[in-house]
């Protein structure tokens, strides 16, 4: 069985596609995340997360700290954010149980942040061939 990565299914120039390859492959926590598909997805998690939050405002269907609207839509995002970032670890070499590193406050963030942006091992590695090699160009 072939796996199709996401690079495999985006044309160029096309980084929504990016958005929805990843929700496609939401319990993929086994292979490598090029550095577009990791950032783009988090681009675009950010601004439909916003809008959410104005919606959630403008209709009155939040509180003070929780809005209906952005809430179901974290709880449906939590996984493919997490698998993501999974895969995005692997191509850097490291586990994606690293992510727990959140749990230290601010370091574990900025540690993270640091390793999503590293660039990727550029050689298949134990999770996988480099998912540069076919990703489009952006």
């Amino acid at each position: 069985m072939r796996v199709i990565a996401p690079a495999d299914e985006v044309r160029k120039g096309d980084c929504v596609q990016w958005y929805f390859a990843v929700m496609r492959r939401y319990t993929g926590f086994d292979d490598r995340a090029h550095r577009t598909e990791f950032w783009l997805f988090m681009l675009w998690t950010t601004v439909i997360t916003v809008a959410l939050i104005i919606l959630d405002t403008v209709l009155g269907t939040g509180t003070d700290y929780f809005g209906l609207f952005e809430t179901l839509y974290t709880l449906a995002a939590v996984v493919p954010s997490l698998a993501v970032g999974a895969r995005r670890l692997h191509d850097i070499g490291r586990s994606g149980w690293w992510q727990l590193i959140l749990l230290v406050p601010i370091i574990g963030l900025i540690v993270l942040i640091v390793w999503w942006a590293t660039e990727g091992d550029g050689a298949p590695n134990r999770w996988g061939r480099d998912p540069g090699e076919h990703a489009p160009a952006t």
